[in-house]
């Protein structure tokens, strides 16, 4: 656990750590080798400051995780994967969910420890996914011999996907509503 998570921070400390973990999420997107110098002056922090708050590169880098990790759970939350018609939930999931990625890709490529809060709140999330899933299965969205493992994980390819290859530059509402379509329409004609 990182120094960032083991206890509170005061407010100008907590701000000093965000500005430190958006920095490294830029420069660490452009370039996997920048360092923590690089880092520091990026965040407009003194090099001590960094090193007072991340041992070490490791440290900073989990903490980029771990940070994501969470944005990513609020992300899926506030699209009220419980509580939202399924359609409408997976609807606002997928668009909260491509914002999240689309500023986060270096932190959400990084596959976190297994005994990490972040592996926690990765699973976590893969269980509102079929929970979604299942009620959208139950309103008949979904085929009732789908195998919802597979959905899932076809969900998040398009998820992928759409960011990689978004050079129309669509917003996340309209990339969210592709993505629905093809996954629960596929590229079948409509008739």
């Amino acid at each position: 656990m990182s120094e960032t998570t083991a206890r509170p921070l005061r407010a100008d400390a907590e701000r000093s750590v965000r500005a430190i973990l958006e920095a490294a999420e830029r420069l660490l997107s452009a370039d996997p080798g920048a360092s923590m110098e690089q880092i520091a002056a990026a965040a407009g922090v003194s090099r001590a400051t960094i090193h007072r708050r991340f041992a070490h590169r490791q440290a900073l880098v989990d903490a980029l995780v771990d940070s994501a990790a969470r944005q990513l759970t609020a992300a899926v939350e506030s699209g009220r994967p419980d509580t939202a018609p399924p359609l409408v939930a997976l609807h606002q999931i997928t668009a909260n969910v491509l914002e999240v990625k689309g500023a986060w890709t270096f932190a959400l490529g990084v596959r976190p420890d297994p005994d990490s809060d972040a592996a926690t709140l990765h699973a976590a999330m893969a269980q509102h996914c079929i929970a979604v899933l299942e009620r959208a299965k139950a309103d008949e969205l979904i085929d009732a011999a789908a195998d919802l493992d597979w959905v899932r994980r076809v969900y998040y390819a398009l998820i992928g996907e759409s960011l990689h290859g978004n050079a129309e530059g669509s917003d996340s509402d309209t990339l969210a509503a592709r993505i629905v379509d093809t996954l629960l329409h596929g590229a079948a004609p409509r008739g």
